[in-house]
């Protein structure tokens, strides 16, 4: 663990984000927040944190499993007993929560690996062919598309600001662009270049996002008018997307680094590598988990670390036996996540320990999510997976 000079150098430039934050409670800044029955976006909540507010059954059950024309790379959504998530063969998909039963499906014409957003009455949804689409969450059918300049693979975010709640999508692209496009039209509203691709998905808080791609840099833009606030160096590219609790935000790098920055004060926390590094071929491709003590994160090393939200000190580790790419969710005192060789686990938060599992065989790249008493995950075999209580 280090406080390279770097990062306390740009942290200085971050200063200016605790004016962004308090004016953003003027503005009456707002952002999604899951429900014990909703898990409206990628990680959960507008901060992208991956906390679910409910505990796991003591024991899960496969409940039914929905098969599409691809992979599921996506990770669903959840509201109004439906889950929604995309598939590489290219649809957006509505299903039961309770059954698994189809309500609608609609080609976008383009494989589809990011996560759909929930918002209310309106799915938000991109795909690798660099269309972000707005859709009738009743029904699919489109209302608006807006062309970026390349793939969309990181889910979009959302934003509401001012008296009368105007709506901003936000979403990342491989053309190095994050977009602010708005919610009732379509139209871009401003565009932040970054000059090299966007991978993840913006975190919102208050009025910034906050998110990292592939130019190495952690970068906080304003949603006003999507101006950079600061350009934090994260010492490699970061694969996933940020958490934000706290007031703090937290991204690993495909480096095996995990980085921590007090967004009230505009301070570097710490970095810990968790005893990784290249050398050994280890990374951050999954996004971190976020709880009110503990950060835990999936690495390609083949396990699962657990650090103090506080110092950055390891907790404990979990050995995988493989890739751990997708991103784990905290859901009381345990914390779900899925492997590349096809396992669904839930671990206890506290130490680590292995409290459940179940071989799905393809891939899990995705995050779960988890709502209503429900884990809902995505497999490379082409499936989507609901698991729950005993019926």
């Amino acid at each position: 663990m280090r406080r390279p000079e770097a990062l306390r150098a740009a942290a200085a430039r971050l200063a200016v984000i605790l004016c962004l934050v308090c004016a953003a409670a003027a503005a009456s800044a707002e952002t999604l927040r899951p429900t014990p029955g909703s898990w409206p976006i990628f990680r959960g909540d507008g901060g992208l944190s991956g906390a679910a507010p409910m505990s796991l059954p003591a024991a899960l059950k496969l409940r039914w499993v929905f098969k599409t024309g691809g992979p599921v790379k996506s990770s669903a959504v959840i509201e109004g007993g439906r889950a929604i998530v995309g598939s590489s063969d290219g649809k957006v998909y509505a299903l039961d929560l309770a059954t698994g039963r189809r309500l609608w499906d609609r080609d976008t014409g383009s494989p589809v690996e990011a996560p759909p957003v929930l918002d209310g009455e309106a799915v938000y949804v991109g795909n690798l062919g660099g269309l972000l689409l707005r859709l009738d969450a009743a029904t699919g059918r489109v209302r608006w598309k807006t062309e970026t300049g390349g793939q969309i693979m990181g889910s979009a975010n959302v934003h509401r600001t001012g008296p009368s709640g105007r709506t901003t999508v936000i979403v990342g692209s491989y053309d190095g662009s994050l977009y602010g496009v708005d919610a009732r039209n379509g139209r871009v509203s401003w565009t932040f270049p970054t000059g090299n691709f966007i991978n993840g998905a913006p975190a919102v808080v208050g009025n910034l996002a906050v998110f990292g791609g592939c130019d190495g840099l952690l970068h906080a833009v304003s949603l006003l008018d999507g101006k950079e606030v600061s350009a934090v160096p994260a010492g490699s590219y970061v694969p996933g997307s940020p958490a934000v609790a706290g007031g703090r935000a937290f991204a690993g790098t495909a480096a095996g680094r995990l980085l921590s920055a007090d967004i009230a004060t505009g301070k570097a926390v710490w970095e810990n590598d968790a005893g990784q590094g290249s050398a050994r071929g280890a990374g951050y491709f999954s996004s971190p988990a976020a709880g009110a003590r503990i950060v835990a994160v999936g690495s390609r090393d083949g396990s699962v670390v657990c650090v103090d939200a506080a110092t950055g000190k390891s907790r404990w580790t979990w050995n995988a036996g493989a890739a751990v790419d997708g991103s784990p969710v905290i859901a009381g005192d345990a914390l779900v996540v899925g492997t590349m060789d096809g396992r669904l686990v839930v671990l206890a938060l506290a130490d680590g320990r292995q409290r459940w599992s179940y071989e799905i065989g393809g891939p899990l790249a995705g995050s779960p999510a988890v709502a209503a008493g429900m884990v809902i995950v995505g497999s490379d075999d082409g499936s989507v997976y609901a698991f729950g209580a005993a019926p």
